[in-house]
C-alpha cells in the first residue's frame, strides 16, 4: 500500500509541475488524470501553500492546532514568523531546529495551519519557467558567474528615490552587494565592482541585461564598464535582449528584497540603507534556502582564489595566429588603407582580428565582436534593438 501511496503522490507533483510548465492547459490534465478541475486545483493550492509536502494526504480527523504542542512552542514558531513575514513553513522549522535541536517542533502542514489561523500567511505567486535561448556560463561553484543588476527604483517615506545595486554569485547565492547609488553612471558602478573584487576576489564572469551601464547596442555590446571587467580578468556575458528569465535568479532574489526591505519602505534613505544592509547580514548567514538544501548561501560560499591587484591590463591576443590593432579615436581600425568602424567606446583599446575562411573574425580580449570581409564593413552578431531591456 505504501508503494501505490507514493505513486498518487507522484502522479499529483507531476500534474502541477506540467501545468505550471505552461505547455499543457488545466482542462487537457484533467482529462489526462480522471480527476475533476476543483481535486487539480486543491493540489495546486496546496502546493503553493507547502510546496512538495503539500502532495501529501492530509489526516481526515478534525484539526486541533494546539493540541499536541504547548503554548510555548507555538509562540516560538509564531515570534520567528512574525520577525520573517516571508518565511514558510520549512525556513522556520529550519531555523528553529537548527538552533533548538532538542525541541519537537511541529511539521510544515501543522505549522501552516497555525500560521493560518492566526492569518500569518502571506499570499504566493509561482511565475512559469521559460527556457533560455542561449548557453551561458555554468554555475557548478562559488564564482563561476556573478549576477549583477539594478533592483528597480522606489521611494522612500520621505521622498527620496533609492534603486540598489544588487551583485550575487550565481551558484551559492550569496549576496556580495546591495548598495543604494544616487546615479546609475558608469564610474559609480565601476567603484561597487572594485569593492567587490577587492572583498571577495574575481569570478571568471558577471553576467548582466543589455541596458546601460552593462551593456549596449553597439559592436559587442560593449560599454566602458564591461570593458573595465575584461582589462580586470573578468568576461562579461549578457542575457538575450528581452529575456530577463535568463537572469531568473537574480529577478527572483529581487522580489525577495522587496519583499523584505521595500514592503513598507523606510522613512528615510539613510534608514534604508540601513534595512538593506541588515538584510544583507540576514539573507547570507541565517536564511535557508531550499535549493541549497536548507542551508545558507554562507554555508556555500567561498571567496576567490583569483585576486585582485587592482591594475587593469589590456586583453592579450595570441600573436602567431592573430593580428592586433588599435582603434582610433573615431573610433576605426584601419586594416589595409582602409577604416573599418567599431564604435567609439573602443577607441585607443586594441583588437585582435583572426582570419578564417577569408574573413577575419574580431575579438576585444575574449568576447566577439563580429566579423569583417575586406572592403565591406563590420558584420555583428545580429540584436534587435528595439528588445532591449532597459531599467528605470
Amino acid at each position: 500500500m505504501a508503494w501505490e501511496l507514493k505513486k498518487v503522490e507522484d502522479q499529483r507533483q507531476e500534474l502541477i509541475e506540467t501545468f505550471i510548465s505552461g505547455t499543457v492547459s488545466m482542462t487537457e490534465l484533467c482529462k489526462r488524470y480522471g480527476i475533476s478541475r476543483k481535486t487539480a486545483y486543491k493540489w495546486y493550492n496546496r502546493y503553493l501553500a507547502l510546496g512538495v509536502e503539500g502532495f501529501k494526504d492530509q489526516s481526515r480527523e478534525p484539526y486541533h492546532p494546539n493540541c499536541t504542542f504547548s503554548p510555548t512552542i507555538i509562540n516560538m514558531a509564531i515570534d520567528l514568523k512574525l520577525k520573517h513575514m516571508h518565511w514558510g513553513p520549512r525556513k522556520i522549522i529550519h531555523v528553529l531546529t537548527r538552533e533548538y535541536p532538542k525541541i519537537q517542533w511541529p511539521s510544515a502542514t501543522r505549522l501552516y495551519e497555525i500560521f493560518k489561523e492566526n492569518q500569518l500567511i502571506v499570499p504566493r505567486r509561482i511565475r512559469k519557467r521559460v527556457s533560455g535561448t542561449h548557453s551561458l556560463g555554468e554555475l557548478n561553484n562559488s564564482n563561476d558567474v556573478w549576477m549583477a543588476d539594478f533592483k528597480g527604483w522606489f521611494m522612500t517615506q520621505d521622498g527620496h528615490k533609492c534603486e540598489p545595486l544588487t551583485i550575487t554569485d550565481g551558484f551559492s547565492r550569496y549576496l556580495i552587494k546591495c548598495s543604494h547609488l544616487q546615479k546609475k553612471t558608469v564610474n559609480d558602478v565601476w567603484a561597487v565592482f572594485k569593492e567587490a573584487f577587492d572583498e571577495y576576489g574575481l569570478p571568471k564572469r558577471v553576467r548582466t541585461d543589455n541596458g546601460p551601464p552593462f551593456g549596449s547596442i553597439g559592436v559587442g555590446r560593449l560599454t566602458r564598464l564591461s570593458i573595465n571587467l575584461i582589462k580586470a580578468g573578468v568576461v562579461p556575458e549578457w542575457i538575450n535582449p528581452g529575456h530577463p528569465e535568463e537572469n531568473g535568479r537574480h529577478e527572483r532574489f529581487h522580489l525577495t528584497l522587496k519583499q523584505a526591505v521595500a514592503n513598507p519602505p523606510a522613512m528615510t534613505i539613510q534608514e534604508q540603507i540601513i534595512r538593506m544592509a541588515t538584510f544583507q547580514e540576514e539573507y547570507n548567514f541565517e536564511r535557508p534556502h531550499e535549493s541549497l538544501d536548507m542551508q545558507t548561501p554562507s554555508d556555500c560560499y567561498s571567496s576567490s582564489k583569483r585576486k585582485w591587484d587592482g591594475i587593469l591590463r589590456d586583453p592579450e591576443y595570441d600573436l602567431t595566429s592573430m593580428l592586433v590593432r588599435k582603434v582610433g579615436q573615431n573610433g576605426c581600425v584601419w586594416l589595409k588603407q582602409k577604416p573599418y568602424y567599431l564604435g567609439e567606446t573602443l577607441a585607443g583599446e586594441y583588437v585582435g582580428l583572426k582570419e578564417e575562411n577569408e574573413e577575419l573574425n574580431i575579438f576585444y580580449g575574449s568576447v566577439y565582436l563580429g566579423k569583417l570581409k575586406l572592403g565591406e564593413q563590420l558584420e555583428r552578431p545580429k540584436m534587435k534593438p528595439k528588445n532591449i531591456v532597459r531599467r528605470g
